[in-house]
């Protein structure tokens, strides 16, 4: 069977080595993202095991369970560092993490990238939901299902950081130099195009 375009390996792709923060999480449907574009996958969960990567995903889940297991873990620091040198992606939860600001004091992001960050700013569990917004990456607009469960939302950015994605005029994708985050869960549908883009970083 043919292999789309969403799904045909690069060298760069399957050379990478991929790190996924596993400390709490949806961290295995990330794993099985990757894995189908042929990418090296390390589940992280120590300092050892991120020394052993090339870029970083911090997935969705619980800002504040995730940020105390970090600490517990003593991976604050070197994933600060990590991030300011190699490619790092947060999905929901981990976009809030990556913020430079969040409007909850319970959160001490890590400062990665210039936004303020919402927490849960759709609503809650009961308010997830499924919409089309579209991406531009290396100059392509397409068209992508986004799954928005308990989301946080971008409500500020500075002039260097430059968005990427919308739904319903807002921003849901952005990326400032080596760092990209999404406010929604592109791991929870069949499309690849945000995993391969981050690949190819």
């Amino acid at each position: 069977m043919p292999v789309g375009p969403d799904l045909r390996r690069t060298p760069e792709m399957t050379k990478a080595r991929v790190g996924i923060l596993a400390l709490q999480g949806d961290f295995a449907l990330h794993q099985a993202k990757f894995a189908r574009l042929g990418a090296n996958v390390t589940l992280v969960k120590t300092t050892n095991e991120l020394s052993q990567i090339d870029r970083l995903v911090i997935p969705g889940g619980e800002s504040t369970t995730m940020q105390l297991l970090m600490d517990r873990f003593g991976l604050r620091q070197p994933v600060i560092a990590f991030g300011k040198e190699k490619p790092t992606w947060g999905t929901c939860a981990g976009l809030i993490l990556l913020a430079r600001e969040v409007d909850n004091p319970l959160i001490r992001p890590l400062g990665l990238i210039d936004i303020k960050a919402k927490r849960n700013a759709y609503g809650r569990q009961v308010d997830s939901f499924i919409a089309d917004g579209t991406v531009t990456f290396d100059q392509t607009s397409s068209t992508l299902e986004m799954v928005f469960i308990r989301a946080p939302k971008i409500i500020g950015y500075a002039d260097s950081v430059m968005p990427l994605g919308y739904c319903d005029g807002d921003v849901v994708v952005a990326r400032q130099d080596n760092i990209l985050v999404t406010s929604f869960h592109p791991e929870l549908t069949d499309q690849t195009i945000v995993h391969k883009y981050f690949l190819e970083m």
